[in-house]
Order: C-alpha cells, then structure tokens, then sequence
C-alpha cells in the first residue's frame, strides 16, 4: 500500500507542475495580447490624429453642453435645432474669448521691442552664471566622447510657407470639430438607445444606462464648474497684474484663465512667462520673482481650496493619474490632448465604476 501511494504522488506531482506552467502561459499569453492591444490603440490614435483630435474634443465638448440642449428640448424644440444652438453658443463664446486676446495681445506686440530691449539688459548679468552653465555642459560631452560643438542646421522656407501649408489642415480640422459636435449633440439619444439595444441581459443594459449617466454628469459638472472657476481666475489675476504694474494685464489674466484647463502644466507655462515679463519689466531680480511668486500663490489658493469646493470631494481623482492622463495626451495629441486629458479619465472612471462588478469589503474579508 505504501508503493503504491508513493507511486501516486510521485505520478501526481509532474501533472500538477505542467498544469501550473501551462496556465502561467496562458495568463502571459492574455497580458502580451493586452499589450499588443495598447500599442496598436495608440499607433492609431497617433496616425489618425487630424480626425480623431477634433472629433474627441467635439464628443467632450458635447458632454458639457448636453445637459443644456436636453433643457431646451424639454420645451418641445427639436433635437437638431437645439444642437445647432449649442453650436452658435460655443462659437459666440469663443469667438469672445479671442477678441478678448486680440486687443491686449496687440498692445503686447507694439511693446515687444522695447521689453524685449529691457530683458536682454536684465539678462547680462546672468551671463556669467550661463556662461558657467555652458561650459559644464561641454566638460560632460568632452568626458563622455561626444562633439563639444553643436551644430544648428536652419531650413529654408517663410513663415508665409508655413502658415499657407498648416491653413487648409487647420481649416478642415475646425471644420471636422464643429459638424461632429453638432451631429453628437443632435444624436447623442439614439447613439446611447443604439448601445444599449446591443445589451443581451438586463443587467448589463442597467449598468451601461448608468454609465452613460455618470459619464454626461461627471464630465458636464467638471468643465462648466472648472470654467467658472478659471474666469474667476483670470479677473483676479487680471487684477493682481494691474495692480503691480504689469504690462496688458488682460492678457495675463485671460492666459491663465485659459493655462488652467491643463492642470499642473498649465499653471508652470503661466509662471514661466510672468517671470519672462518681470525681468523686462522691473530693474532688478526680486521685482521680476514677484509677477510669478504672486501668481502661484493665486493659483495655489485656487488650487487647494475653491476648486475643491466647487467640485466637492466625490470627484476627486487620484493626482497620479491626473498627471499621467495629462502626459499621455499632451505627448500623443498636443494642447488638444492637454484638455482633454481630465475628462477622458473622468469617462475611464464612469466606466470602470458601472461596468465592472466590485465586491464589498465585507464580502471579501467573509470568502
């Protein structure tokens, strides 16, 4: 009896080890298929981004401004009429918004070269400091066998060339945003009614109605709060600025106003160009510290108490995935990505949220 259990184990042990190899395969095999999956979905993204971009961006601005259009259509006016409206309201406020930037912005360019005049000034004495910098820099090319010397290679062409290549891209790309924003807000009914008819159990037609929900609240409640958040901002800043003696005050404020839709690096932009404009603007270092150091306590304040407040604690998201959200798409579609970057993980969380069955704690501790 004893050979023959010894026999059994002995026979038992090797089934069991190929067993464990075979689903460690199949577990890697599944994440290597995720992976492929990931690296592909971003190669398209970036391939397809001149269609892709505007029409992304037009579905983000249609979730802040659905809510509104489903206010007009309670009144009895059509789906494709109050779609249209929602077009002509972003277009008007847009429009506004770069008005607001062409008067500043051109009493900023008729003063650029006098401030330009006064930062290279300020700039000498910071010579020696870059000088230092520079050569630094070489000691640690020449000790690593690369070329001291950098070589700039200018290529010809205007910027006239430039701007008649990039218009007709620009122009259609525009073009693209506008008509998928208004047919997404003209039919955004019957693309949820279309996605939930695919739904084979109740269950899951339920938790995709909810999604949906969360997915138009979440959104809509973060870019009309965070709006009105930044035009505050931009006045007080607009205002700070005056009050120091800034150059176009206007134009910092609605800048920052604008900067803060990109959290983190929207704001680090907005200093950078306030400390540029303090160095042509005040004689000395400290003057040129204030404009920025001013501005990042505003900011700070914004930041830490009234975008909070105004949000509230239940859309609060994990600062790390902010700040990767906000990295992948800068890198992958530029200022477009940058915008887009929140409420693309507010959807992402909206999703996860109603789709994927969470166990209760105290489920799990019980099995």
């Amino acid at each position: 009896m004893l050979t023959i259990q010894s026999s059994y184990r002995s026979w038992r042990k090797p089934i069991t080890a190929r067993q464990d190899a075979a689903a460690t395969l199949r577990i890697a095999a599944q994440l290597m298929t995720v992976v492929v999956g990931l690296v592909v979905l971003v190669a398209v993204l970036d391939l397809a981004q001149m269609i892709l971009a505007p029409v992304a961006l037009a579905i983000i601005i249609g979730l802040m401004l659905g809510p509104l259009a489903d206010r007009i259509e309670r009144v009895g006016i059509p789906s494709w009429i109050s779609a249209a409206a929602m077009v002509v309201l972003f277009v008007t406020l847009l429009g506004l918004a770069m008005t607001g930037f062409a008067v500043p912005l051109a009493d900023w360019l008729d003063k650029l070269p006098a401030m330009w005049r006064k930062l290279q000034a300020g700039l000498t004495d910071w010579q020696g400091v870059i000088a230092s910098v520079v050569g630094l820099g070489e000691q640690l090319r020449g000790a690593l066998g690369q070329k001291a010397a950098m070589s700039v290679n200018v290529e010809d062409g205007s910027t006239v060339e430039s701007v008649a290549y990039l218009a007709p891209a620009i122009f259609a790309q525009v073009l693209m945003f506008l008509a998928a924003l208004y047919f997404y807000i003209a039919t955004r009914k019957n693309i949820r009614l279309g996605v939930l008819s695919l739904c084979f159990s109740r269950r899951l037609r339920w938790r995709i109605a909810h999604a949906f929900r969360d997915i138009e609240t979440l959104v809509s409640r973060y870019l009309l709060s965070i709006t009105v958040v930044n035009i505050g901002l931009g006045i007080v800043v607009s205002l700070v600025m005056w009050a120091l003696g800034v150059p176009s005050p206007l134009l910092w404020g609605l800048l920052a106003g604008v900067l803060n839709y990109v959290i983190y690096i929207g704001p680090a932009i907005m200093a950078f160009l306030l400390f540029g404009v303090g160095l042509a603007s005040y004689p000395d270092i400290t003057g040129a510290l204030t404009p920025p150091l001013v501005y990042l306590a505003i900011n700070l304040t914004e930041a830490q108490f009234v975008t909070p407040h105004v949000l509230g604690r239940t859309m609060t998201l994990n600062p790390f995935l902010v700040f990767l959200s906000i990295a992948f798409w800068i890198w992958l579609w530029g200022p477009v990505g940058g915008f887009i970057a929140v409420p693309c993980l507010l959807i992402v969380y909206a999703v996860v949220t109603n789709i994927v069955p969470v166990v209760p704690v105290s489920e799990r501790r019980s099995v």
